[in-house]
């Protein structure tokens, strides 16, 4: 063997020796695994004989694939709460969901079934931009109903979802032409235009204003364009809503099958009230 070579292989066996020294390590001999058979095991200075390297190796990747899974766990966790608090549901919808909704008579429970469908549903109705109309007398879970949509949207179909108020709407658009303003009117309807899901509540509470009835135009026939689906939360009657938004903005409501819920029963609040 050449001097040089032996040298280096001197020089390895050297550091090799010095790093199990200071590892504790002071031996070695065979050793056996139930799983994997036989191994070199390495004794330390406390007596103790080493493990069966592929069972470590097993057991470093099984922690390593946990570690992973819990990232993804806190990733999807993080993902969700950006997405419930880009919803903009006011905190006294937050908790609203179909479990808690009070139902005492079929006409409530056709209510619920009908939005319960349509949120499990919201795969389907994503692809086809079918929307929903939650129509009809005030106090009897209208935005409750669209809060517990916007819930199963959101957290079982993880698409996004945002809800506002129709005087919401103008007001944002109507900030969009003052000189001081950074934004478009474009840009401002464009922020509506955006979610997989639009709830938009308070629909015809002015009874239709010309800008009002220009605005929700703008905003649903840009939906409608992108094959958005959107819910629209009335306190009016079908007849009443189109004498507010007008023909051409109900009619693309109705679209491929919009879905329309009437609440024409005596108000929950009412009842209440009375008690």
């Amino acid at each position: 063997m050449e001097p040089s070579r032996s040298n280096s292989l001197n020089s390895l066996a050297d550091s090799l020796a010095r790093l199990s020294q200071s590892a504790g390590i002071v031996g070695t001999e065979p050793s056996s695994c139930d799983i994997h058979g036989g191994f070199i095991a390495s004794r330390l200075r406390d007596g103790q004989l080493t493990g069966c390297p592929e069972c470590s190796r097993a057991r470093q990747a099984a922690q390593q694939a946990e570690e992973r899974a819990e990232q993804q766990r806190q990733a999807v966790a993080a993902r969700l709460e950006r997405l419930l608090g880009q919803a903009l549901i006011p905190p006294r919808f937050k908790t609203k969901t179909f479990e808690n909704y009070w139902v005492q008579t079929d006409k409530q429970r056709t209510a619920l079934e009908a939005c319960r469908r349509y949120a499990e549903r919201f795969p389907e109705n994503l692809g086809s931009g079918r929307c929903l109309m939650l129509l009809g007398q005030v106090g009897n879970g209208k935005t409750h109903l669209a809060a517990a949509v916007a819930g199963v949207v959101i957290e079982q179909h993880r698409c996004n979802a945002m809800y506002t108020t129709v005087s919401r709407v103008c007001q944002q658009v109507k900030a969009s032409y003052s000189k001081e303003s950074t934004q478009s009117e474009r840009e401002a309807l464009d922020i509506f235009r955006t979610p997989d899901l639009l709830i938009l509540d308070e629909v015809g509470a002015s009874y239709g204003t010309d800008f009002e009835r220009m605005v929700m135009f703008e905003v649903i026939n840009a939906r409608y364009e992108d094959v958005k689906p959107t819910i629209v939360i009335s306190n009016l009657g079908a007849g009443a809503l189109v004498d507010a938004l007008g023909d051409r903005t109900v009619d693309r409501l109705r679209e491929g099958s919009g879905v329309v819920v009437v609440f024409d029963w005596v108000s929950a609040r009412r009842e209440v009230a009375n008690d």
